[in-house]
């Protein structure tokens, strides 16, 4: 008991929120029921044949038939209308897509069991070194080629199983049903609703397995490459020419020496000239005292 509280405590049943072990309890629950509903089969018609002397006649023929229908070796016994029976063997051996069904059911359910255990209790090992993603991966892509094959070849089995288990057809194999004055028909069919349970089951299983392959890629690591996000742009540095012209330092001092009045050819000549001038002003008053 301590082993299993143990097991229970370190097992990391979080796995069975995720798509990836979430769908692969879904394909156990599923592979038992494609197995169970197809291997414990078994159905049963009945006939009645009734002749121009009632006492000869035979109302309740039973055939009673099963997994993994080997119809050939079912037969039943009807009467002659001439005193006596005669038995006939149904036609058909349907085992092989039957038994190859169950077969693909069986192993399936065992081995969504296995990798059940191995996410919950072993997941990091399951991990490790890419192994166990490569090997599940590559057994899903099995297991749901081969859910295909079967539950199509099963199709297709089960469509012959009801036409040779068919009352109407059966009746056609008594002799006495051809002679007129005697009245053959069949009672009751056989019911193939768990058969057509078991057909449905398997190609529900296929869509999962099918499903569960991408979630399983996802795991080995090999799209991981593709699925990171770009690198982020880095911010290119502004153009030459508008580094110059904007905010270059010599550009702008010589902007600012066109602005510059100058100086030394203006304002030295104005101030020399005004000189002059006044110069010549103070001597003025010179000259006109001479003259007084």
């Amino acid at each position: 008991m301590d082993i299993v509280n143990q097991l229970v405590a370190n097992g990391q049943f979080r796995v069975l929120k995720v798509p990836l072990g979430f769908i692969k309890a879904l394909e156990w629950v599923f592979a038992i029921f494609a197995f169970s509903t197809c291997g414990s089969y078994d159905g049963s018609f009945r006939m009645s044949v009734q002749c121009k002397n009632r006492t000869e006649s035979d109302l309740k023929i039973d055939v009673d038939f099963e997994y993994p229908f080997r119809l050939h070796q079912v037969y039943f016994d009807a009467p002659t209308c001439k005193g006596r029976s005669e038995r006939f063997f149904l036609v058909g051996d349907y085992s092989s897509s039957a038994e190859f069904f169950v077969t693909i059911a069986v192993f399936a359910f065992l081995y969504s069991m296995a990798a059940l255990s191995i996410y919950i209790f072993a997941f990091e090992k399951y991990r490790e070194n890419n192994k166990g993603p490569l090997i599940d991966f590559g057994v899903t892509c099995v297991f749901a080629f081969m859910w295909l094959v079967s539950s199509s070849a099963w199709a297709k089995g089960l469509s012959d199983v009801k036409t040779a288990t068919d009352p109407d057809k059966v009746l056609d194999m008594v002799v006495a049903c051809k002679e007129e004055g005697n009245t053959c028909r069949e009672v009751y069919d056989p019911k193939m609703s768990g058969l057509n349970t078991s057909v449905a089951f398997g190609f529900l299983n296929l869509i999962l397995w099918l499903g569960n392959i991408w979630f399983v890629f996802k795991e080995t690591g090999i799209v991981a490459p593709f699925m990171r996000a770009p690198p982020a742009q880095e911010k290119q540095p502004a153009p030459d020419t508008f580094g110059q012209q904007g905010y270059g330092q010599e550009a702008y001092g010589q902007q600012q020496q066109g602005y510059q009045p100058d100086y030394s050819q203006q304002g030295y000549n104005q101030g020399g000239e005004y000189g002059q001038a006044g110069y010549a002003q103070q001597g003025a008053p010179t000259s006109f005292s001479n003259q007084m």
